[in-house]
């Protein structure tokens, strides 16, 4: 199951919060999660608790986390189907996932960061 969720959610820190100043999701994607205004966080669950969080605003893909990378292509395939997802920067340790999903690799040019863009936007 995929939650869409912004957080004004209700329970949205019992949702998410495990992931906010996670020391995990830092070392492993070199990026840090925010609860900004405006994000759209799509959280895959399975077996009843939630281990793929991607965040989307204005189109872009901001945060990206997965405990299961075929969690993560699914959560990816249902954004790139629902939006014209613009170019966005994301951690490059998910790559290969970004492209089973039907995103296009624009290049690196960033440590741990690749950009990437849906195919269905021009």
């Amino acid at each position: 199951m995929i939650l869409k969720l912004t957080n004004k959610s209700r329970n949205f820190y019992a949702h998410i919060g495990r992931i906010f100043g996670s020391r995990e999701v830092q070392k492993v994607t070199g990026d840090r999660f925010y609860d900004d205004e405006g994000k759209v966080w799509y959280v895959y669950y399975s077996r009843g608790n939630p281990d793929t969080f991607v965040s989307v605003q204005d189109n872009k893909i901001k945060n990206v986390w997965t405990e299961h990378k075929n969690h993560l292509i699914e959560v990816l395939n249902q954004i790139n189907k629902e939006l014209p997802v613009k170019e966005s920067v994301v951690p490059v340790v998910f790559k290969d996932e970004y492209e089973k999903a039907g995103l296009k690799i624009l290049g690196n040019g960033y440590k741990n960061f690749i950009r990437i863009r849906g195919e269905n936007h021009d």
